[in-house]
């Protein structure tokens, strides 16, 4: 069914190639950028191996990687429908974690995550995460044959897994080091 999709590449140097270069630049350049407006000192970056790499082996290795997956459409549009949506949420944020200062704002959330019961918050993780997820399938169940809403739903998808994974882990962390119930 999407053997083809997933499966078709192109030349590398075409013209689709460097269409495809663009988009992975761009969305990940939000998505570095959005990441640096909020927390320049990564004290706030939610994804550890993005955190441990820092910011130029982190650069570095987005350049290879844009590279690489340009020549693999599916790819290509899948992570820069994921790096859109990890810049929007960064970007809703940013501007608060700034004026709070990286330490100031982790503080104030983890006071703002003790004051919350833990049901009510994973309720809410929830209803962000299924929705954008059912978006995501919707698109997939309905691609038609297409490559786009295929790659986009499954950037979606990505999306609420990469949200829901962070955020569990961060809430792990902060319950085993504040003990919050």
């Amino acid at each position: 069914m999407y053997q083809d999709l997933i499966e078709s590449l192109i030349p590398i140097g075409s013209r689709s190639y460097w269409f495809f270069l663009a988009l992975l630049l761009l969305a990940r350049a939000a998505d570095f950028i959005s990441t640096w407006v909020a927390t320049p000192n990564l004290v706030l970056e939610g994804n550890p191996i993005a955190k441990m790499l820092g910011w130029r082996l982190g650069i570095a290795l987005n350049l290879m990687m844009c590279a690489t997956f340009a020549a693999w459409p599916l790819s290509a549009i899948t992570i820069a429908t994921t790096s859109s949506l990890v810049a929007a949420r960064n970007f809703q944020s940013a501007w608060l974690m700034r004026t709070l200062g990286e330490e100031g704002y982790r503080d104030w959330y983890v006071e703002r995550l003790q004051q919350t019961s833990l049901p009510l918050y994973l309720f809410c993780l929830g209803g962000h995460v299924l929705l954008t997820a059912g978006i995501g399938a919707g698109l997939m169940f309905f691609y038609g044959g297409s490559l786009v809403p295929l790659a986009i739903g499954v950037g979606f998808l990505g999306y609420a897994v990469a949200v829901t994974g962070f955020t569990l882990l961060s809430v792990w962390r902060i319950r085993g080091l504040r003990g919050y119930s």
